[in-house]
């Protein structure tokens, strides 16, 4: 069996002496499993297109379940990110998240264009602060996979907005300072208006307008600090990219 699909390769395992091992992030089957024979050989055509975090042109072959890229073509190298130490570590922040997320053999449209369009953003849209282009990707990817916060108003009394607003991370819900008792045990962590309304822009606005927001300052910090630890507390885990990434934040690599 043959399929040519786009995909993204979100991660590659050296494998003897030439091979890749590749996880693949493709248009028709969501995440897979594939071996790129011969494509660290100097001169394989296969080499660029099966970099990390490459977007390509695949032809796979199915052999008794096991896939092989036998042609692939590179669509998309996102180059200023692989420029860039810093932005290199958030992308692939992403790719080991969205690898999580993921199913073997579902395609996953929405997922797929959440990381793409967060590459575009760490690639031409510098103007964008880092921290932002990474609340963005975490709490987006949380909403599509089937934890989305309710942010309309206090979860207790319904107050709009909340006063002294806070974020239960465990419940996944907004509500006003005075209300904390009523939430039960589990982190709150406080709000500003603006981390809020950027959190409501990401959660419930149109995708293709993810990153068209402005925000600096405390909010930009806390909406940071919100995103990461609601990802963290709902998925339990924590990544190793994401460690790499702060230690060259502060310069601890």
């Amino acid at each position: 069996m043959h399929m040519t699909t786009k995909a993204l390769v979100l991660r590659q395992v050296d494998y003897k002496e030439s091979d890749k091992i590749l996880t693949l992030f493709t248009q028709e089957q969501g995440k897979l499993t594939a071996s790129a024979r011969g494509c660290r050989k100097k001169g394989s055509a296969l080499a660029a297109p099966c970099q990390l975090l490459a977007w390509s042109e695949m032809v796979l072959y199915d052999y008794q379940g096991r896939w092989t890229v036998k042609e692939a073509s590179t669509e998309r190298l996102f180059q200023g990110v692989r420029d860039d130490l810093e932005r290199l570590a958030l992308g692939c922040y992403f790719a080991e998240v969205a690898e999580l997320l993921a199913v073997e053999g579902v395609a996953s449209s929405e997922l797929l264009s959440l990381i793409l369009n967060s590459l575009h953003a760490l690639d031409k849209m510098k103007e964008k602060p880092l921290a932002l282009v990474k609340a963005a990707f975490e709490l987006k990817a949380m909403c599509l996979s089937g934890y989305e916060p309710l942010l309309d108003g206090c979860a207790v009394c319904g107050r709009t907005p909340p006063e002294e607003p806070r974020f239960h991370l465990r419940e996944g819900v907004v509500h006003c300072a005075a209300c904390r008792g009523e939430m039960g045990e589990g982190i709150s962590m406080p709000l500003n208006l603006h981390a809020l309304r950027a959190m409501e822009h990401i959660a419930y606005g149109d995708p293709k307008r993810l990153f068209s927001f402005s925000i600096g300052g405390e909010g930009l910090t806390k909406l940071a600090d919100l995103t990461e630890a609601y990802l963290h507390t709902q998925l339990e885990r924590g990544f190793q990219t994401l460690d790499f990434y702060k230690g060259i934040q502060t310069g601890g690599i």
